[in-house]
Formats: structure tokens, C-alpha cells, sequence
């Protein structure tokens, strides 16, 4: 590749050797997507190419760097999202959590971040192990901290395992900054200035699903997040959440973010898993009069 116009980012060591990745290959990504040139000279990295491909590469290599001074590991995996996230223009804060900034592990995972940055009301449909959940609290968290919400709101049909969702600042739950209660104790009341999470939303009736939307107040936000293929309620057809989403999507304000078992972040055997699930549900949905 020849040499254009360069730009060196001083950096960290840690961010350097993030930026680099394992004999280059970090590197050799970001030099195949933007078409730069990246060198690790000492104390930072240069990059070579024109300004329009520098911007984009640069961008790249901060949110790595960010990754890396935050004491998180950075994969091939953050490479592919930090390049994704470049090429579409998005980046920006990230949602924080226990050991700081939290981001996204896949292309969709980055996308799930941005809709929820940008909209009041997103639905996150897909498996367990996409990170549906876990990454609407950080971001949730994330705005408590900065300020922008006055609280977080966890609501779901069945809230026994409520309180597995231990990372969040016990302080903040004492001061009741940080509410996790079922769907029944939203009735009648009004979520102002909250970011506001519905989880397992599959469960939720469509009485009760239309209820929870309509508690949105001045200055909250509001994520549903659940698994339209794993509804416990006798009449399945009642799930208020594929009803919501088919009379929703499409509304100013809405986002939809559908995962797959692609998007599943777990184990490698998990996806497996879950595709076996998907084929035998389909099977049976065939033999069906």
C-alpha cells in the first residue's frame, strides 16, 4: 500500500497493542476496511492514507483504545464492531458498567446500542445469550450515571430472578434510583425522566403490554426485550409483544432490533443449540392441520 497524507494518534500502551491485535491482525483489519496504512512507531499509531479514509480508521482505533484503557479485552470480534461502527459514522459514549465502558461483542450488539441512543422506544427481539438484557441495563445504567435519566426501571412479567441483576449499584437501589418490580406495580403510575426496561416482554399479555407503554412520561425512555418463540401463556396468540411490534413498527420514536442465532454471544455450542430448538418448533408448527 502506498503512503498518503499521515496522522499519529498518541496512545497507550495498552491501546497500541489493542489497536495492533495478536502478529497485526487488528491492524490488518482495519487497514483492509478503510485502506490505511497502520504503523505502531512507539507511543501511539500512524496512520497513512487519505483524510476521509484516516477519519474513518481513526475512529476505529479511539473506540479500541477506549476498550483497552478501560481494562477490557479487545477481540477480533471488537474489531469488526468498531470498523462496522466507522464506516455507518456511530460510536460515541458507551453505556458503563462494573469494570467501565461495556460495548458491543457483534455487528448487531452495535446496532442494538444505537437505536437504543437514539430512540425512545426499542424492542429487542431475539434468543437468550444475544445480550438483549444485559446490554439495555448497561446502557440504562450508563444514563443514570451520567445524569440523563433520573432512574432505571426493570419491569417483567415474572421478576424472580430480579435480583440476579446484582451489578447495579446497591446504593442507587437503597436511594431508589434503581426500581425492579413486575409489570403488575406499573399500573396507574407515570415513569418521568427513567429509562425504563420491559424484560421477558414475550410473557406479558397485550392488556398488560399496552399498560407499560402508556406509562412513558416527560423525559423517559423505554426498552422491551424478549423472545417472541418462547411464550409460557396458555394462549400464546395473548402475547403482547409480537402484537405490539406488528401494530408499532414503523412509528416515529420505534425501533425494532431483531437478533439471530448468529447474534448469540454464549458458548459456540449455544447457537447450535438454539438452531436445533428453532428447526424442531418449526416442525412441529408443519404438522399442524
Amino acid at each position: 500500500m502506498s503512503r498518503g497524507p499521515s496522522e499519529f494518534l498518541p496512545l497507550s500502551e495498552a491501546a497500541v497493542r489493542a489497536a495492533s491485535g495478536p502478529s497485526g491482525r487488528h491492524a490488518a483489519l482495519i487497514e483492509d476496511a478503510f485502506h490505511v496504512l497502520v504503523e505502531t512507531p512507539g507511543g501511539g499509531v500512524s496512520l497513512n492514507g487519505d483524510a476521509k479514509s484516516r477519519r474513518a480508521a481513526k475512529q476505529a482505533v479511539e473506540t479500541l483504545a477506549a476498550r483497552a484503557d478501560a481494562g477490557l479485552e479487545v477481540s477480533p470480534a471488537d474489531v469488526r464492531v468498531a470498523i462496522d461502527e466507522a464506516r455507518q459514522g456511530g460510536g460515541g459514549g458507551r453505556p458503563i458498567g462494573r469494570r467501565g465502558a461495556v460495548g458491543a461483542k457483534t455487528a448487531a450488539q452495535a446496532r442494538y446500542l444505537e437505536l437504543m441512543a437514539r430512540h425512545d422506544l426499542v424492542f429487542a427481539l431475539g434468543p437468550a445469550g444475544t445480550g438483549k438484557t444485559f446490554l439495555a441495563v448497561a446502557h440504562g445504567a450508563g444514563l443514570l450515571l451520567s445524569g440523563e435519566v433520573d432512574r432505571l426501571v426493570i419491569t417483567r412479567p415474572a421478576v424472580e430472578a430480579g435480583e440476579r441483576l446484582g451489578f447495579l449499584l446497591k446504593r442507587r437501589r437503597d436511594r431508589g434510583e434503581i426500581e425492579v418490580a413486575p409489570i403488575a406495580f406499573m399500573r396507574g403510575r407515570t415513569l418521568a425522566h427513567a429509562f425504563v426496561i420491559v424484560d421477558e416482554a414475550q410473557n406479558a399479555s397485550r392488556l398488560q403490554m399496552k399498560m407499560v407503554l402508556t406509562r412513558l412520561g416527560e423525559g423517559a425512555r423505554m426498552t422491551v426485550t424478549g423472545d417472541p418463540s418462547q411464550v409460557d401463556l396458555l394462549n400464546i396468540a395473548d402475547s403482547g409483544l409480537a402484537h405490539a411490534v406488528s401494530i408499532l413498527e414503523g412509528v416515529g420514536g420505534v425501533a425494532v432490533m431483531r437478533f439471530a442465532a448468529e447474534d448469540v454471544v454464549r458458548h459456540p455450542l449455544v447457537e447450535r443449540i438454539v438452531r436445533a430448538y428453532d428447526a424442531d418448533a418449526a416442525a412441529r408448527r408443519g404438522e399442524r392441520p
